[in-house]
């Protein structure tokens, strides 16, 4: 794609950046075919191309963001089946990142809206401030109806429904510490604890703990860690994410100069794709960049780190057949797509791979929230080809997912390491009675 960016303008690295990324797209439309906004609206404008396209003229001719561009990147899942799908290797989820940046900076939202993406800012990433908004949402449940009849209040009508009927008990493994290998110590990780999860469902990181530890890893809550920084950066809330991920390089760079990792555990993929890419977030801060990058290299996703380990005969292989859902930030935005597949199979589940699975549930961080309709569509067509497998229940690797699929499956959804914990010798996880 041919481009005029100004001298003057080229000198911002972030405007560089994306002029390369532009530069490399050829316009030949094959991220439609997999994009879930164009396949399910089938506006050219809601596709990766079209979006590319209304960025590069909103970034060559250095204007601020208007409602148009507005629109058409909000309904952006930033699932990223683009990039899969790309043949030339345009990188969307800079781009897309930066136009976010750019909103945020130059397009003021009307006051309801901005109210809504204020709340989520100021609540999500804390796990005191959710688990308190989770039990007052139960109050407010039966609102949900009334919220709807008004645009404006339709994200709060989502939230309502999406918040579970009851909230679990805090988990101790949330609590900074160090918890040993069982017998020979063969590895040391860290663990990320994050935000929502551990409000949403604790039990994820205790049977990652409880494998891991049973497999001879140490794992380490580090002290001073916090939320990855994803919710905000696709807000667009560029220096809050910036925050964010300086608070857990520190954390972790603590861990790594006092006893080593061998990697940072990740329970949660959207997380994990936010963390790999430190490195790039923070390239320009001179005090953060190197230790960034190692941060972001030694991040793993569970079942990846699992699939380097020797891992010896599961004690039990339940045979249960399971229709393995691959979340958008695991299969395209960090390229894992056979390790977790593999480890079921090896721990004698019957893996079965629904139709469609490049595309996206729905749920996309806070996005159920604030584009309720597109996402119930998504939701509702991924539950059809999900459920037309006949499986008895559901793996996948990301919480986001596990709630949206969740609040339409008649079939249990469950975290694959809860699955795999459970195959070497840990406890059944809930909901399998």
């Amino acid at each position: 794609m041919q481009t005029n960016f100004t001298a003057a303008q080229l000198a911002d690295p972030h405007v560089a950046e994306s002029e390369k990324i532009l530069r490399k797209c050829v316009h030949c439309g094959f991220c439609t075919a997999t994009c879930p906004t164009y396949v399910t609206l089938g506006n050219e404008l809601d596709s990766p191309r079209g979006r590319i396209y209304l960025i590069k003229d909103m970034l060559e001719n250095g204007r601020p963001a208007d409602k148009e561009i507005v629109t058409h990147i909000d309904r952006c899942l930033s699932c990223l089946a683009c990039m899969t799908t790309c043949p030339s290797g345009v990188n969307y989820m800079h781009l897309v990142d930066h136009a976010r940046a750019h909103i945020e900076k130059t397009y003021r939202r009307p006051l309801m809206n901005r109210l809504t993406r204020g709340v989520l800012a100021a609540v999500l990433p804390y796990p005191g401030r959710f688990r308190a908004a989770l039990q007052l949402a139960r109050l407010g449940r039966p609102f949900a109806n009334v919220f709807d009849r008004v645009p404006a209040l339709k994200p709060f009508a989502a939230m309502l429904r999406l918040a579970p009927a009851s909230v679990p008990a805090a988990s101790a493994m949330a609590t900074p510490g160090s918890h040993a290998a069982k017998g020979t110590k063969l590895g040391r990780v860290a663990i990320l604890t994050g935000c929502a999860q551990p409000v949403l469902e604790p039990g994820i990181n205790e049977a990652t703990v409880s494998l891991l530890t049973r497999l001879g890893i140490e794992v380490v809550v580090p002290k001073g860690e916090g939320c990855c920084g994803a919710l905000v950066h696709h807000m667009g809330r560029e220096e809050a994410a910036l925050a964010s991920a300086r608070q857990n390089v520190d954390a972790w760079t603590r861990e790594i100069d006092s006893g080593g990792l061998d990697a940072i555990v990740i329970t949660a993929s959207g997380c994990g794709t936010t963390i790999k890419d430190y490195g790039f977030m923070l390239r320009l801060d001179p005090a953060y960049a190197e230790k960034a990058a190692r941060v972001s290299a030694l991040a793993k996703d569970v079942t990846e780190y699992l699939a380097t380990l020797d891992l010896p005969e599961p004690q039990r292989k339940p045979g249960l057949t399971v229709a393995y859902h691959s979340a958008c930030s695991m299969q395209h935005g960090q390229k894992i797509t056979r390790q977790p597949k593999d480890l079921l199979s090896r721990a004698g589940f019957v893996v079965k791979e629904p139709r469609e699975g490049h595309l996206c549930c729905g749920s996309a961080g806070t996005y159920n929230i604030m584009q309720p309709e597109i996402s119930a569509r998504l939701r509702d067509r991924k539950v059809k080809n999900i459920e037309a497998t006949g499986a008895a229940l559901v793996a996948t690797g990301n919480i986001g997912c596990i709630t949206q699929i969740a609040s339409a499956a008649r079939l249990p959804v469950v975290h694959t390491v809860k699955l795999l914990d459970w195959a070497y010798g840990g406890d059944k996880p809930a909901g399998l009675e």
